[in-house]
């Protein structure tokens, strides 16, 4: 499988030798607080809806419009960081999304703290875009750069898990716009550490690639497109007007994209599609991540609805889940050298599949310790799934364009995510309306597990649906992690490989 294990060399080598781990340092920690806005304001909504005095559903967009914004940009931030410099587009992004956290921390009102995580997002996706190329260019060596791909997707994944715990410790303690102000230090050391310790690189004949400003307008308007009715169709229903026509609108545009793209010299080279190892890692992070942050919120909020959980308590209860996370991702390199990927995935969604089903069980009313190994399991999974990913999508392509091979990979995880919690918000509804009815307002009650709001004497009924529809999401998404261990095998070596 010597394609998948041998990038090439950068093209542009830089121009000062400098530490490996210098790079991997920053990349990494860029990566935690971009993946950990993507989960920690969850556990915030209510409190950043009483302080800001407005409507949980308009607050519901402080999440939205940050995927929206991040989903969109990923594409084109990862093919332009390999015309004018994998540093430079994650200096840039990361100096974005430190001045929208600042704007954040301060808004004074709901729409400004919309407006502000948009323009964070946007920032995220230029730190992510490139990460993978940033690696895959200071670590020559394929055994120390699987080690640090394997690490920065186990710290990248613990950050998002610890979105809850970190969320519940502002929301006690200081407040919720601590958990945009923390931000900001961090954002400054990494923008001062990348200008003076990291090197840069653009790939070999990209600069005479030329400008695509409409394939990149296009990949924009199209992963945005589709984006809002995964995020919207569950607020505003399925079939109203604004998210048919989204979605009608992100395929017309995906079909105008790939006919401006057939030349070849363009944002998105089409050829990279047709390298199986490449899309399988593609359409294999997509599912890992439906099945995984796509159910993290039901998760949670059902930790909180069963155990009576404080918002910090419920996030330390996640810990099994992130620690196996941690530690299973430290062994991932070793693992790597003895097993292929397209075994290490199958194991690893296999993993998952059966934590879910440990959760399915929690949720049926097994005792406490079994949702522990549920945790445990689906932690575990997650740590296995994502390094033999992450290594195969940027190996499996040529050196001039592991830019655009980590753009166009990381594209499909904010979509696996919005996906997955739009499929599983609508499984979950449309089992509550099942057993509750045509009742709208108590429907959306126990949906937000807003129990004080049901009568009494429909409480238990409603506590019952609750955990029925809950049960349901975990074998949904158990569903989706066997088609995952089926689809491992695009990972295997073909005889072209050979």
């Amino acid at each position: 499988m010597g394609a998948l294990s041998t990038p090439g060399s950068p093209a542009k080598a830089p121009s000062r030798p400098r530490a490996p781990w210098w790079t991997f340092l920053l990349v990494s920690a860029a990566g935690v607080v971009m993946t950990l806005d993507v989960t920690v304001v969850n556990i915030a909504l209510f409190d950043i809806a009483r302080d800001l005095d407005t409507g949980l559903g308009k607050v519901q967009w402080v999440i939205s419009a940050y995927s929206l914004a991040f989903g969109a940009l990923l594409l084109t931030g990862g093919a332009l960081s390999d015309r004018v410099g994998r540093r430079a587009v994650f200096v840039t992004g990361t100096t974005l999304f430190t001045l929208a956290s600042a704007a954040c921390g301060l808004a004074p009102d709901a729409a400004t703290l919309i407006v502000a995580r948009a323009v964070q997002g946007l920032g995220g996706a230029l730190m992510f875009a490139p990460a993978l190329a940033l690696l895959a260019t200071v670590y020559e060596d394929e055994a120390r750069r699987r080690a640090a791909i394997a690490a920065f997707a186990a710290i990248s994944s613990g950050a998002g898990a610890l979105g809850p715990v970190v969320g519940g410790v502002f929301v006690q303690g200081p407040g919720w716009r601590w958990i945009f102000l923390v931000n900001i230090p961090i954002g400054v050391l990494i923008v001062v550490g990348a200008l003076a310790r990291m090197p840069e690189s653009s790939a070999r004949g990209a600069t005479a690639r030329r400008v695509d400003v409409p394939g990149a307008l296009l990949a924009v308007g199209a992963l945005l497109a589709l984006h809002y009715p995964l995020v919207a169709g569950t607020e505003h229903g399925w079939t109203t007007p604004g998210v048919i026509g989204s979605t009608v609108l992100g395929l017309a545009l995906v079909v105008a994209l790939v006919r401006s793209q057939r030349r070849g010299d363009g944002l998105l080279d089409l050829a990279l599609l047709r390298i199986r190892a490449f899309s399988g890692a593609a359409v294999l992070g997509f599912l890992a991540r439906v099945a995984g942050l796509g159910s993290l919120a039901f998760i949670t909020l059902w930790l909180a609805t069963a155990y009576a959980y404080s918002p910090l308590e419920t996030g330390l209860h996640l810990l099994p889940l992130t620690g196996s996370l941690l530690v299973v991702g430290v062994f991932v390199a070793r693992l790597q050298r003895a097993f292929p990927p397209h075994s290490l995935v199958a194991a690893g969604f296999a993993l998952k599949a059966v934590g879910l089903l440990g959760l399915a069980a929690a949720g049926a009313g097994a005792p406490r310790a079994v949702t522990v190994a549920g945790l445990l399991l689906l932690g575990a999974g997650g740590a296995v799934v994502f390094p033999p990913l992450m290594g195969v999508a940027v190996g499996a392509v040529p050196a001039d364009r592991t830019g655009m091979a980590s753009g166009l990979t990381n594209a499909c995880l904010p979509l696996g995510t919005a996906a997955g919690v739009a499929v599983f918000g609508a499984v979950f509804s449309a089992h509550l309306a099942a057993r509750l009815g045509a009742d709208e307002e108590l429907r959306a009650a126990v949906a937000t597990a807003r129990f004080d709001l049901v009568p009494e004497g429909s409480r238990a009924a409603a506590r019952d649906a609750f955990t029925d529809a809950f049960t349901t999401v975990c074998l949904t998404a158990a569903v989706v992690c066997a088609l995952g261990v089926l689809a491992a095998r695009t990972l295997r070596p073909t005889p072209e490989t050979n």
